[in-house]
Order: structure tokens, then C-alpha cells, then sequence
């Protein structure tokens, strides 16, 4: 088996002192950055949320389910890695959410176009792990659709951070029905 981790939108506006803030966020980057210190991957990616013109994905007056506030716009601060996450390891950046929506580090592509599935692919990874920001959103969405691509996926709970318990609950169940695996301790 090849492994990837994919370290999902650990942005400035996602932790705290951001546009939508996930409290533990600024520690979460921190946490990640250790674990990239001991961790042994063939790969190693991550998503950023990068809006130039989401349209309706913006909103005055949002309902945190398709509509928030403006976060992450393209050459911003808070469209930037926070600075406690260690990029360095990082062989990859994906970019979503330019024109539209976007969830799933699936949605994005680097800046050459390359999709994420595709440069997974020609690394030969099988297997991914997926860990960030919000486990009830994007790492949800980003993990659903790695099983989609037939990926064997798992979260790494102890490496993600989410809005609310009743959404990570929700996501949790969903991520075990579509056959990711959840692990609550961080491994490597």
C-alpha cells in the first residue's frame, strides 16, 4: 500500500481570529505539524480554500450550511496557511472554490490543473488519511469523496477540528457508512 495524507484547509480564516473560525484551530496546526515531524507518507498534500467569486457560496446573511461569510478570498491573509502549520513537508497544494462552492479537496487542483485524484494516482497511492479543518465539513466532504474515487480512507479524528459536536456526530456516522475508517487516536 501507498499512503497520502491530506491536510485539509488549516487556513487563517478557519482558525481563530478568522472570518469562520473553528476554535482549536491555531493549536490543530501545531498539532499537525508534530505529527508531520514523525509521520512516514509516500505523499503528503493540502487544500486550500481559494475564492475569487463564489457567487452564492457568500452571504450578508448566512445559514452555515450552504451560505457563510466571506473567508479564504484568493490573495488574502486569510486565504493563507495559518503559520503554526509546517508546510514544509507538503509535496502539493490543491485549490477549490474559485467560482463556486467547494467542499472536497476533490473540487481543487494545483495551480497547473492538475486534479487531486489524478496526482494521486500517478504517485500510486491507494490509501489516504485526511485530517484539518472543519471535520463536519470539508474533511467530511474530502474523505466521502476519496471512497467515492476508491480510495481506502481514513480520518484522523485526533488531527481535526469541527463546528459543532452534533455536526461532527452526523459527519462521523456518515464517514462509517460509506466505509471510511475513523481514527480517534493520531497514528502514523
Amino acid at each position: 500500500m501507498s499512503r497520502a495524507l491530506i491536510i485539509v484547509d488549516v487556513q487563517n480564516d478557519f482558525c481563530e481570529g478568522g472570518s469562520v473560525a473553528v476554535a482549536g484551530g491555531a493549536v490543530l496546526a501545531e498539532r499537525i505539524s508534530e505529527y508531520l515531524r514523525v509521520s512516514d507518507y509516500a505523499a503528503i498534500t493540502a487544500t486550500r480554500d481559494y475564492h475569487i467569486d463564489p457567487g452564492a457560496h457568500f452571504s450578508d446573511n448566512p445559514n452555515f450550511i450552504d451560505t457563510w461569510p466571506p473567508h479564504c478570498r484568493a490573495a488574502t491573509p486569510g486565504a493563507e496557511f495559518h503559520p503554526n502549520l509546517d508546510t514544509a513537508p507538503i509535496d502539493e497544494v490543491f485549490f477549490k472554490g474559485a467560482h463556486a462552492a467547494a467542499y472536497s479537496g476533490f473540487e481543487g487542483a494545483t495551480k497547473d490543473g492538475i486534479a487531486l485524484v489524478d496526482w494521486l494516482r500517478t504517485k500510486g497511492i491507494d490509501t489516504v488519511d485526511v485530517c484539518g479543518i472543519a471535520t463536519d465539513h470539508c474533511v467530511r466532504a474530502t474523505a466521502l469523496d476519496a471512497r467515492i474515487a476508491r480510495f481506502d480512507t481514513r480520518v484522523l479524528l485526533g488531527l481535526s477540528a469541527g463546528v459543532s459536536p452534533a455536526g461532527i456526530d452526523r459527519a462521523l456516522d456518515e464517514l462509517r457508512e460509506a466505509g471510511v475508517k475513523i481514527a480517534a487516536d493520531i497514528e502514523s
